[in-house]
């Protein structure tokens, strides 16, 4: 079980926080709670993730440099930083404005059973 993530993440760096199991293409989290956290720099930070049991959503929530992402917001969350993974797909997570930099993000899930697989970036 990680507690915490690093303060401090290199570009490109990611962490997990939570009780995680490696599969052969995934991670699935098998705790009520736990967290990706991912410094990065693109406009858009999608994540190919679903849930692992078919018909059971996992709830998440979004920041960016630990605020909920508000106009940063990708499709896939409110403004808020909310959503819900409802099957196996790429999410957008995060579409920010001009200018681009670089940004820590944290997804944190709400609900045991999500299986993450890659980020992308646009």
């Amino acid at each position: 079980m990680i507690t915490a993530a690093p303060a401090q993440l290199t570009l490109n760096q990611w962490a997990l926080t939570g009780k995680w199991r490696f599969e052969s293409e995934a991670v699935v989290l098998d705790d009520a709670s736990g967290s990706i956290v991912y410094q990065f720099q693109a406009r858009d930070l999608h994540l190919v993730m679903g849930p692992a049991s078919p018909a059971t959503p996992v709830r998440f929530h979004v920041l960016l440099d630990g605020l909920p992402p508000g106009n940063a917001q990708g499709f896939d969350v409110d403004n808020g930083g909310y959503g819900t993974a409802v099957e196996q797909r790429l999410y957008q997570l995060i579409r920010q404005p001009e200018p681009v930099r670089e940004r820590r993000f944290e997804i944190e899930f709400l609900d045991p059973g999500v299986e993450a697989y890659a980020f992308t970036f646009g």
